[in-house]
């Protein structure tokens, strides 16, 4: 659109000339399909349902996929989708993949969803094989996580339990965030810089949504 010549879109590799000067365009950004991901697992984990708009569904099939295979009902319709509660939940086997399959940067938030998850789920890292900081973190919350090279095996709990767990990085955070959702007493995640490199205004949407959530000044 701006006069740039790529070539090679769809595919592993592009091939990128070189041009004297670009010129201005409207674009419309995509919506960003991690953060629907994230708020989905949110509505989930907490077995209220919710609905996300503004958003593209094809780009979160192979979420919208995991979770209907986990035991939720989903419906798509235009640019939002819906989740729901529908029974009980399965356990399952995930491995993460380049688009369009699951995507690495949801690893964590499905972590702390099949942490509740009646049952022995398994995932499989295969973009970032040492990927599991935060397991150390929910099993303070109680959860039951085995890491056995790049796959972690999960053993769903009854009850996560509050704690004080520290967020290492971006998606890690937002995992720490939902099973806080999820466990009973309070919870408290440090270190939660890392949430805004990614999610705008995470804790206040939650809040809007119901969540008992707030943001305090580390002493």
């Amino acid at each position: 659109k701006m006069g740039a010549k790529i070539e090679g879109a769809g595919t592993r590799r592009l091939i990128i000339e070189g041009v004297k000067e670009l010129h201005g365009v409207e674009h419309d950004i995509i919506p960003d399909r991690i953060e629907a991901g994230t708020f989905l697992v949110a509505g989930a984990i907490c077995g209220k349902g919710i609905t996300i708009k503004r958003v593209t569904p094809e780009h979160v099939k192979a979420v919208t996929n995991a979770l209907g295979n986990c035991g939720f009902r989903l419906e798509a319709t235009g640019d939002s989708i819906s989740i729901s509660p529908n029974g009980e939940t399965k356990p399952l086997e995930l491995a993460t993949e380049p688009y369009p399959g699951f995507p690495t940067d949801m690893q964590a938030q499905m972590c702390a969803l099949l942490s509740t998850t009646d049952g022995i789920s398994v995932i499989t890292e295969n973009i970032f094989p040492q990927r599991y900081m935060h397991v150390a973190e929910l099993t303070r919350m109680g959860a039951h996580v085995d890491l056995e090279g790049a796959t972690a095996v999960i053993q769903g709990v009854d009850h996560l339990f509050g704690a004080p767990v520290m967020a290492s990085d971006l998606r890690a955070s937002a995992a720490l965030v939902l099973a806080g959702l999820k466990a009973d007493g309070i919870t408290e995640v440090s270190r939660v810089y890392h949430i805004d490199r990614g999610y705008e205004h995470l804790d206040e949407k939650l809040s809007e949504l119901g969540a008992q959530i707030e943001r305090v000044k580390e002493a």
